[in-house]
């Protein structure tokens, strides 16, 4: 199963208020992602946030397409919320107000995944 991890430039000093926010992030009901017709795409398997001076690091393990992924993301009441409390904390702004900006700055966030090891992988 893949990963993925998008950065987000953050305002050293504020751990604590960011950790705040993230510790009241509402999830989403479910981690399948469906396609219009209702079919399932994808599915989010887990996240975690991590976070060190300067520099966050969302990292997504998800089966499927990444960017049914980032689109599933866009629509989320929870994650939209989280993205419009951390606008004060970031030092470079996110379009992230509309699905389109949303995907834009996933993809533009997007860390290029050199390796990855499962022990689920082995045989």
């Amino acid at each position: 199963m893949p990963f993925a991890a998008i950065t987000y430039d953050i305002k050293a000093g504020y751990e604590k208020e960011i950790g705040e926010i993230f510790g009241s992030f509402r999830r989403v009901g479910s981690p399948v992602v469906k396609s219009d017709d209702g079919e399932e795409t994808t599915r989010i398997l887990a996240t975690a946030v991590f976070l060190r001076d300067a520099t966050m690091v969302r990292v997504i393990e998800y089966e499927g397409d990444l960017q049914d992924v980032a689109r599933f993301m866009a629509s989320q009441p929870g994650v939209q919320e989280v993205e419009r409390k951390l606008a004060p904390y970031l030092t470079r702004p996110r379009d992230t107000g509309t699905p389109e900006g949303f995907i834009a700055t996933f993809n533009r966030s997007l860390l290029t995944c050199l390796t990855q090891i499962s022990a689920r992988d082995a045989s």
